[in-house]
């Protein structure tokens, strides 16, 4: 296939920061006198920071002004950071410390693509970078998913196109955006979440890249 490189999304993928993000979004809104469900929150995946504080003032029907919503902001990522700070290693989902550990003897490249500006802070916290050669965030590129652009700047950092990276994704919006892009993906999750994507696993437990460009090989082999 040429797969040259594995570009990993971050949260669902690698990691589940999900309750952190929850946890400190919720302070945030009692604080300003509201509260909001974790299954309203579940909404609010995929969505860059401002983008999730506009949801969040419009469940509470708050108004701020631009600079009100800038400084709430970061008061919220400070909190989320503090979060961060407890997480342990073993909270790396199952199976993706041994996989990455895999690609790393077979010199298959790992790099993180993630839309968070905190991807860099949580590689490092769960002591992840001897597996990650490069880790492109929240920072680095300013178009959201669906739109390639995460990718594409990856896959450019590597040097190699985007026929040569395989993108993991665990939500549709992340697997469209790597198909836009030119990229072969694969779904970590539900199936029926993640139709679209070329091949879809429940996880990464017992996984090995040979074993997963096989079945890659024959999920191709069977929509042609």
């Amino acid at each position: 296939m040429g797969i040259k490189a594995c570009i990993l999304n971050l949260d669902g993928v690698i990691v589940d920061t999900v309750r952190y993000h929850y946890v400190a979004w919720r302070r945030l809104a009692n604080e300003l006198g509201f509260d909001f469900s974790e299954t309203q929150h579940e909404t609010l995946r995929g969505l860059s920071r401002m983008e999730s504080m506009e949801e969040v003032l419009r469940w509470g029907q708050v108004y701020m002004t631009e600079a009100e919503k800038l400084h709430w902001a970061d008061v919220k990522n400070n909190w989320y950071l503090a979060c961060l700070l407890q997480m342990q290693p073993e909270e790396v989902l199952p199976g993706v410390l041994s996989f990455l550990q895999n690609l790393q003897q077979t010199g298959m490249l790992a790099a993180v693509a993630s839309g968070s500006r905190n991807a860099k802070a949580v590689i490092h916290t769960l002591q992840l970078e001897p597996y990650v050669k490069l880790v492109m965030d929240g920072s680095t590129y300013r178009k959201p998913k669906p739109d390639p652009d995460c990718y594409l700047q990856t896959a450019s950092a590597l040097h190699l196109p985007a026929s040569a990276c395989l993108v993991f994704e665990d939500m549709p919006l992340g697997i469209e955006a790597a198909r836009r892009g030119g990229f072969p993906t694969i779904g970590v999750g539900l199936k029926a979440d993640l139709s679209h994507a070329n091949l879809t696993i429940s996880g990464f437990e017992d996984l090995t890249l040979a074993g997963l460009l096989e079945q890659m090989e024959f999920s191709l082999s069977q929509s042609v």
